[in-house]
């Protein structure tokens, strides 16, 4: 299975991420994560994601300002990004961030398989 779809999961939590990972990796993704932002471009140029999970509390640099950065690159811009939190305000932080969804925690499997298929028109 060369053609599998990437999902790069940003999240300053371990169990989130080990979790994504489990999920994501068994519906057929290949899944890169890391737990910090830093030199945001620099790491998903590295990839080349099909997708792009981004959470709102990053050390250093924050999901909003990583977001933009990423949507203010040329090559990088037509990514998908998905604003990820537990923050009530989901919705209106994935907005400032310029990102193209939002899913809020604690989600379920299928809502985080969903919203995938949806941006990668799967």
């Amino acid at each position: 299975m060369g053609n599998s779809k990437k999902v790069f999961v940003f999240d300053d939590n371990a169990d989130i991420l080990e979790l994504c990972t489990i999920i994501l990796e068994d519906a057929g993704f290949e899944v890169k994560t890391s737990s910090t932002s830093n030199q945001i471009v620099d790491q998903v140029m590295a990839c080349m994601p099909d997708i792009i999970f981004m959470d709102n509390w990053l050390p250093d640099v924050g999901g909003i300002d990583a977001t933009r950065e990423l949507k203010g690159h040329p090559t990088l811009k037509n990514i998908p990004v998905i604003y990820f939190t537990a923050n009530n305000d989901v919705k209106s932080l994935a907005e400032q961030a310029g990102a193209d969804g939002y899913l809020s925690k604690p989600f379920d499997i299928q809502e985080l398989e969903n919203i995938i298929n949806k941006h990668l028109g799967i």
